[in-house]
Parts: structure tokens; sequence; C-alpha cells
């Protein structure tokens, strides 16, 4: 009776492995650093044809939020993995980071 209860939390538990099911690899890895550039090449080689986003909401995701429509993907496919969480972190840290602007001084000497 105890493995069979054992058995049932590790299937329903949280895994933090590394895995792939619809999106490839290259999807996941590269959407880190440019989620735009690889959305549009997925789309382009049919990867996000299973997810079935037609219309103007998918389109506008793309161009507007496109670490926000990346999410949306890993999520639907894996839910809440590590992946999701990699990209999540990322995401946060770019929105977070992404309204400071920079202001060379300039030296009068």
């Amino acid at each position: 009776m105890a493995t069979f209860l054992w058995q049932q939390v590790v299937e329903r538990g949280f895994s933090l492995t590394l895995i792939s099911h619809r999106p490839p690899f290259w999807f996941l890895v590269f959407a880190l650093f440019l989620p735009r550039v690889s959305l549009a090449v997925a789309w382009f080689q049919g990867v996000l044809v299973p997810f079935h986003l037609v219309g103007w909401i998918p389109l506008v995701f793309a161009i507007l939020l496109p670490r926000a429509l990346v999410l949306y993907l890993i999520y639907l496919d894996q839910g809440v993995s590590l992946w999701f969480l990699i990209h999540l972190v990322v995401a946060v840290l770019v929105w977070a980071g992404g309204g400071h602007t920079y202001q060379r001084r300039r030296g009068d000497g």
C-alpha cells in the first residue's frame, strides 16, 4: 500500500527535468534570448501548428509581448515545468530592467 501511494505522489509531483514535447529544444533555448525571432522561425517551420494559434490575438502578442506568448506556449505544452520557470524568471528580469535608460556622461576636460 505504501508503494502505491508513493507512486501516486511521484506521478503527480513537480518535475525538474528539462523535457520538450511539442516545441523543439532549439526553440526553448533560442526564445530565452530572441523571442520574436524564434517565434518567426518556429512559425515558418510549422512548429506552432499544433497550438492552433489563429486570429489577431496571437499575432499581436507575438509583436508586442513575445515573451508572454512563449510562456503561454510552454504552459500549454508542459504546464508549470522547469522550462516555464526559466522563461518566467528571464521575462521578469527583462521587464523589470527594460525601463531603465542609460545616460552617458560627457567629460568637459
